[in-house]
Order: C-alpha cells, then structure tokens, then sequence
C-alpha cells in the first residue's frame, strides 16, 4: 500500500522499508499543513520553542530543535520582518534574544487550530482500534535498537 500520491516517492524506495512509509507519510502530512496553513514546519517549530513568554536566542532555538544556526537565523529574520517575533539584544554578551510578538502568539494558536482540525479529521477516519494500534506501533519502532 503507497500511503503518498503516485510519484512522490519512488516505490523502490518505499519497497520492504517500514521506516521510509514512516518518513513518507510525515512529509506528506507536513506538506499539506505547511500548504494549508502557509507556514513552513520550521517556523512552526521555532514558534512552538517560544511559547509561554518564553525568550531565546537563535543558537539556544537551534540546538533545541536540532537545526542549522543559519536556517534558524533566516526563519527568524523572515518572521522579525512579518512582526511574529521580536529581537533584543541579551544584557550581556552578544547574544540577540527573540520572543514571540502578540501578532506571533495569535498566528501560533491559528497553526495549533489548524493542527488540531487536521488530527480531528484523521481521528474521524480511523476506529479507536486502529489508532491504539498505530500509537502503540510508532511506540515500538521510537524505542527499538537498531
């Protein structure tokens, strides 16, 4: 069973590769949030790093979230300039703190509304069977060895 549209991943890739179905249809999901929202996955996560008032500076939101200082940087600048977040200078050294703006705190509860529908809507489609049996599945393959 191809859980994508045809095309978007090579069935030799997929062929006999529980982990790439796995990544498959993360991706997929992320595209169709990232296009229905007009936010990319990183935003969203750098979003999410700030939540509750939290203040950071850029390397503390990269290692946090295991990204790149300069993907992060270019998110950042992107968002400063829509107003989502806001940077100030730290009081000491030369770190720049950056922390969510109300306008940023309003698009973050959109994305977690947007989130939450397309869980729903999920939710809706799949028995209570399949969804214990789908967590208790990704449960397993998070925790084994390899």
């Amino acid at each position: 069973m191809n859980i994508l549209p045809k095309n978007e991943v090579p069935e030799d890739i997929l062929k006999d590769s529980v982990l790439a179905h796995i990544a498959a249809a993360y991706f997929s999901v992320g595209k169709r949030l990232e296009r229905k929202t007009g936010c990319s996955a990183t935003r969203g996560f750098i979003l999410s790093t700030l939540r509750g008032g939290a203040t950071l500076n850029q390397n503390q939101i990269a290692t946090l979230l295991g990204l790149d200082r300069t993907v992060v940087h270019r998110a950042v600048k992107s968002m400063v300039r829509e107003g989502l977040v806001s940077e100030r200078k730290a009081k000491t050294g030369r770190a720049i703190n950056v922390q969510l703006t109300p306008k940023g705190s309003r698009y973050r509860e959109r994305l977690i509304k947007a989130r939450v529908a397309a869980d729903e809507g999920i939710q809706r489609q799949i028995t209570s069977d399949e969804r214990a049996t789908l967590l208790r599945l990704l449960r397993l393959i998070a925790e084994l060895e390899f």
